[in-house]
């Protein structure tokens, strides 16, 4: 094949150089693997950041007694397991006792840990959490880890079995009623550690005084939800000033955005859940991933002596001016007590003292 110069009448022959073409090949796909790899390096390294640090201290915890609420699936489960790896001799505390007592098996199973006892706790009824504790107190003269787990999240407005917003019911008071009556036992087994499950969603909450129990404005996320997990943040604060000095503490933890079934009563269009099923594969935490900070909180002992406080990712967050307001954290223990029962001379026979920051 000829080529005509640009000068008229002196052909040029066109040559074609194999070996240059094949230089230029292997650099173009040497470059688009080195592009690869870095956009695949730093996929990875956002992966680690959004899954968060792992509790790696060997320390075991075998003999000790630990109530977990909410564990037959998701963080809650993952937190079992973990305890579970340590010796701990655990109550696994749920709603539904047979998918309690189909994660007991798994757990045993891979753990061989013998120690596990399913024990049905419905948050939702003041009842059962006193037949929970009652039972619990006819077995055990001790409890050493309290963790307060279970919860649920924007759903519909329904009514708890005594009459209360499903949400405030569920996320604090059953929580407030459980943790209240087995305090006896934790300060017996001292030093012992309760850790609250709450959320970084508090910061959009408010304790609405009005009406707390959304009867004429509900709003089921933006409401309801963010007002029980700002309750969990002052509940803690507040138990923890209160048992100073008792060796117990009360420390709260934001688990982050983890891919549980938590999110199963979202409303929204069919198409925008389904793409968030997917991102929620990258961007959300595993359950795993999203028990690590609840396990830091119960186990490392370098936290012996921290109480009061706020933690994400293993890290102590500062609490913002509202999750801080002392007149209603004491509007709502005292709101609370009456709401799941507990008058004053029950509050004496526990031996715990009000407090103030004035």
């Amino acid at each position: 094949m000829e080529k005509l110069n640009t000068t008229v009448g002196h052909p040029m022959p066109l040559t074609f150089d194999l070996g240059i073409c094949l230089e230029d090949f292997w650099l173009q796909c040497a470059l688009a693997l080195l592009i690869g790899v870095a956009m695949g390096l730093v996929l990875w390294l956002v992966r680690m950041f959004i899954l968060g640090p792992m509790y790696r201290k060997p320390n075991r915890i075998d003999g000790k007694v630990v109530i977990v609420t909410g564990c037959n699936t998701g963080i809650g489960k993952e937190t079992v397991l973990e305890l579970a790896r340590r010796g701990a001799k655990i109550y696994m505390a749920c709603r539904d006792p047979v998918r309690c007592e189909a994660a007991r098996i798994e757990i045993m199973d891979r753990t061989q840990n013998q120690q596990l006892f399913n024990r049905s706790l419905d948050l939702g009824s003041l009842e059962s959490v006193r037949n929970f504790v009652a039972r619990f107190k006819a077995e055990e003269t001790r409890l050493d880890i309290l963790i307060n787990n279970a919860g649920v999240m924007a759903c519909p407005r329904t009514l708890t079995a005594d009459g209360y917003e499903q949400q405030l019911g569920v996320n604090h008071l059953g929580h407030f009623l459980l943790t209240y009556l087995l305090l006896d036992r934790l300060k017996q087994a001292a030093p012992s550690r309760i850790v609250v499950v709450t959320s970084l969603a508090h910061l959009f909450g408010r304790i609405n005084r009005e009406d707390l129990m959304g009867e004429r404005n509900y709003r089921s996320l933006l409401g309801a939800y963010t007002q029980s997990k700002l309750a969990n943040v002052m509940f803690t604060r507040k138990l923890a000033m209160m048992l100073m000095g008792t060796g117990v503490t009360v420390n709260c933890c934001h688990p982050g955005l983890v891919r549980t079934d938590l999110y199963r009563h979202f409303v929204a269009p069919r198409w925008f859940l389904n793409t968030l099923s997917v991102l929620s594969l990258y961007f959300f935490k595993t359950p795993r991933a999203g028990a690590q900070t609840q396990l830091y909180l119960a186990l490392d002992p370098a936290l012996a002596n921290c109480t009061g406080c706020l933690y994400a990712d293993c890290v102590r967050c500062p609490l913002v001016p509202r999750a801080r307001d002392v007149a209603t954290t004491d509007w709502l223990w005292r709101e609370s007590e009456k709401l799941v029962g507990l008058s004053p001379a029950k509050r004496h026979a526990t031996n715990i003292t009000m407090w103030s920051d004035a």
